[in-house]
Formats: C-alpha cells, structure tokens, sequence
C-alpha cells in the first residue's frame, strides 16, 4: 500500500526516512483558518483530519498521514512568523516563560471511511536569552518556516531551557503515536524498534 505524507515539512519528512518507511510526499491545500474550534486540541485534530482527508480524496489506495502542530501561550495559537519583525515579537512573547505544542496525526485509508487520530502535547520551557541569542537566531532564517517561529532542533535549541513530554513532537511529529495510528493499518513492529534505534543516537538538547 501506497503511504502519502500530506505535508511539505522537512522535519515531518526527515523523521519518516528514519523510520524506513517507504512514502511519498504531497502536501494538502486545506485553509487551516476556517477550521471551527472550541480548543486547541480539537483544531490540531481538525487541522490533521482535513490535511489527510484532502489528500486521500485524489487517490483510491493510499495510507494518508495528515499532521498538524500549533503552539500555545495562554489562551493564544501563535502561528508562523509573517516575516522576522513577526518572529521577533513571538519569540520576545515566549522568552523565559513555558507554552505548550500540541500536534493532531491523523491517518486515513483513501477510498474508505478508516481513520485513526490522536493528539500529543509537550511543554516547552523558554531560557531568558539574551537580545544578541534572539537577533543571531533570527539572522539564520531558522524562525520563518516554523509554528511559534522556532524549531526545537538546530540552532534553535540554544533558546530552549527544557521540555517536558514528547520531543520529536515539537520537532512537528510525535513518532510514537504515529506508530500506534499506523498499526491499525499496517504492522508496525519493525518501524518501533527503528525508532527505539533512532533514538538512541538522536542528539537532543
């Protein structure tokens, strides 16, 4: 069976190679701003849903996997930066203080009414980093493809003090449970232990 990544991230796509699974990648086209909403949790999951099922709706036999990842502060979702004035105003919002990421997976079996889905959340613990750490981070174009306008890994770790919960979900995956969506579709238990390969030599902050 055919397994469609509906989304252009690159981290979402490097974490899927490590995986060794066999995909393709085709991004959705769904508008995330319409999406109807009471909390941050249900509009991941929306968000998933609709990318995956927008996806799945061109093909007849396909594995879809839809994901999407908001970050939270307080009672707003800060999405990506319009442009680096944006980001250094969300990462100035973020500085010394903890927020959550949430991401919503959602996996559709094309051509049919099968879906799995879930959402993780990890919190993420800001350092209070000085103006020169933000203005070098902004100067690498690290922060403008990115929810929240910063990416976990990279050089973007230099502004994370800790998380708690899920790393690989901040990255823009939860790989654990999408494993466990997977496995409703496909057997899975050689891509666990690639993972808990993969793990192990992953270098995390």
């Amino acid at each position: 069976m055919n397994i469609i990544l509906a989304s252009a991230s690159p981290r979402r796509k490097y974490l899927l190679k490590r995986l060794g699974l066999d995909f393709i990648v085709e991004p959705s086209s769904v508008d995330e701003s319409i999406i109807p909403y009471k909390t941050h949790r249900e509009f991941a999951l929306k968000a998933a849903l609709a990318k995956a099922r927008d996806v799945a709706s061109r093909h007849n036999d396909a594995l879809v996997i839809g994901a999407d990842t908001i970050v939270c502060l307080d009672n707003d979702i800060l999405g990506k930066p319009q442009d680096i004035d944006n980001a250094r105003r969300i990462l100035l919002m973020l500085r010394g203080r903890a927020h959550i990421v949430i991401t919503g997976v959602a996996v559709v079996l094309a051509g049919t009414e099968s879906i799995a889905m879930d959402a993780v959340s990890t919190k993420v613990f800001f350092k209070r980093f000085t103006q020169g750490t933000l203005e070098r981070y902004l100067k690498s174009g690290d922060s403008l493809d990115k929810a929240g306008a910063y990416g976990i890994q990279g050089i973007g770790k230099h502004l994370i003090h800790h998380v708690e919960g899920d790393y690989f979900n901040v990255m823009g995956m939860p790989i654990e449970c999408l494993l466990s969506l997977l496995g409703n579709f496909i057997p899975v238990k050689e891509r666990f232990q690639s993972f808990n390969k993969f793990k192990k030599t992953f270098q995390r902050l």
